[in-house]
């Protein structure tokens, strides 16, 4: 499933806009678009500011009476979104903006169906590759993308699973460790070490005889009788690098 945002203040562009999505859809089922319609951008900033809404893809006009796209996008990203955007505008004026605020597209009203299909091909294509690199938790109440590389370690503490991140963050996750590891067994990086431990071994330093040394620092003292079934886990995993 694929979430797309919509914003425009100009009503039949809005919705010329959404039945061109809606025959995309049509035409590529597998794509299962979820298009979600805003007039303008202060209410698609509260939107995702407010609830777990995570669009992977905006299609936005520039110029909008409350805030331009350009302002708006900039929000976006200090937001901490990283979603493609893409600007529907009749003037290529702020396309250097465009490049600042990380546009992926920039398309020039009125649109042509073949130019935004081939559009959309190509994002949707970049979307599912990134995501087969990404794992989505529940964290501080919303809905949030986290990179697989950017996980060091997880560490059980009662109910809780403490992610913790090479930014130096952590995130406390409502999940038990059984069910975060089914999240993380596609990826064969991480090993489970003891019952509290979960590891990225791309972000291991050394593994001694008694601990694993982490590359932020971390120690974590597998238990004795798995100290050597850690070390064979790692090696493996290194020789088949």
């Amino acid at each position: 499933m694929y979430l797309i945002a919509l914003c425009d203040d100009e009503t039949e562009q809005l919705h010329k806009t959404e039945k061109m999505l809606a025959e995309y859809r049509e035409s590529h089922p597998e794509a299962d678009l979820r298009v979600e319609c805003f007039e303008n951008a202060d209410a698609l900033l509260t939107r995702i500011g407010d609830e777990a809404y995570l669009p992977d893809l905006v299609l936005m006009d520039i110029y909008m009476p409350d805030i331009l796209g350009i302002e708006a996008a900039r929000e976006l990203r200090r937001m901490g979104n990283h979603c493609r955007i893409v600007f529907l505008t009749t003037s290529r004026e702020h396309a250097l903006d465009a490049f600042e605020v990380e546009a992926a597209q920039y398309l020039v009203k009125p649109l042509a169906e073949d130019k935004l299909s081939a559009v959309l091909d190509k994002l949707l294509m970049e979307i599912q590759e990134e995501r087969k690199r990404f794992v989505l938790l529940q964290i501080d109440g919303t809905v949030q993308r986290v990179a697989v590389d950017d996980i060091i370690y997880c560490e059980a503490q009662g109910k809780f699973q403490y992610l913790h991140l090479s930014d130096g963050s952590q995130c406390m996750l409502r999940l038990t460790m059984t069910k975060l590891v089914e999240l993380l067994v596609p990826y064969t990086e991480f090993m489970r070490v003891g019952v509290a431990y979960l590891v990225n071994m791309d972000h291991i330093e050394c593994v001694g005889k008694q601990e694993i040394r982490m590359d932020d620092g971390k120690k974590i003292y597998p238990p004795r009788n798995a100290c050597q079934a850690v070390r064979e886990r790692y090696f493996a995993y290194y020789c088949d690098k």
